[in-house]
């Protein structure tokens, strides 16, 4: 294996378990559901080095659309660092975005390797963890998110993303264990969410809302009566989403740099109280 040269290509959908099973190696926690739902979103953005037949390195890079994409699951098997397969993967998935402005969220470890490599930092997020007692809501009360025009939830978010990506959403929306809910005020979407049951507790992702009323509100019905253990990543920059987080006692767990290789459009960072993955974005 020492002198096999590494083959990049592109992973099939049942292989993508691969890589959450490596994130999940990492610490990174993701949802149960999350291979399929990455997979049926992403085909042909989950790159696998292949070394002698074995799987060496890992890396997604989606194209959104004609001016964006976004990196993660940039893994590579541990017994195997410091090769040079990292960078192999790397090249090709840079290839396969093209011309597009990149982002990714990268961990604390490789942010002055995106660095060398063009990308900007733009912001921290910040993963929060801790235990919720049952929560009731108050009115006015939240309606399944599937009751809502999924038109309107993809316009939404492509203003709080910086490209549409209905695909994802519509996949990310009906997964089996994922909960949706959302307020209406007024005859006006002010707030929705999505909650997943994780390898460990479970994530809110994402927690769009127009103000911090609305995102508690959105907050007490993702978590429900089940309460439990839940994780919220929150852009640090929204002071109020901090705030909510540490309001029901949450503690900060993991970090990531919010980084772009390129201009993007602009997005409605005040909005986001929770980030919907920091593996696509």
């Amino acid at each position: 294996m020492k002198d096999a040269p590494l083959r990049v290509r592109t992973m099939s959908p049942e292989e993508v378990t691969l890589a959450v099973d490596w994130a999940a190696a990492e610490g990174w926690n993701p949802g149960l559901t999350d291979a399929s739902c990455f997979a049926a979103a992403a085909q042909g953005g989950f790159l696998l080095g292949d070394l002698a037949g074995a799987p060496a390195a890992i890396l997604s890079v989606v194209n959104y659309d004609e001016h964006f994409s976004f990196l993660g699951f940039y893994i590579v098997r541990p017994d195997l660092r410091g090769r040079g397969f990292g960078l192999r993967i790397w090249q090709a998935g840079m290839a396969r975005a093209g011309s597009r402005a990149i982002g990714l969220d990268g961990v604390v470890a490789q942010q002055d390797n995106y660095r060398k490599s063009g990308f900007m930092f733009a912001y921290n997020n910040i993963r929060y963890g801790g235990w919720v007692a049952p929560l009731v809501e108050a009115k006015p009360t939240t309606v399944p998110l599937t009751e809502v025009s999924f038109d309107l939830i993809a316009r939404d978010d492509a203003t709080v993303f910086p490209a549409a990506r209905p695909a994802f959403l519509y996949t990310w929306i009906s997964a089996p264990g994922h909960i949706g809910r959302a307020l209406i005020r007024d005859g006006r979407l002010v707030a929705w969410g999505v909650i997943r049951p994780c390898r460990t507790g479970r994530k809110i992702g994402p927690l769009i809302a127009d103000d911090r009323d609305a995102a508690e509100a959105m907050f007490a019905a993702l978590v429900g009566p089940a309460g439990g253990q839940v994780f919220l990543d929150v852009p640090q920059p929204n002071d109020a989403a901090v705030a909510l987080a540490t309001a029901h006692g949450f503690a900060p767990v993991f970090e990531t740099a919010r980084m772009y290789s390129g201009p993007i459009r602009p997005v409605s960072l005040e909005r986001v109280y929770g980030v919907t993955t920091f593996e696509l974005g």
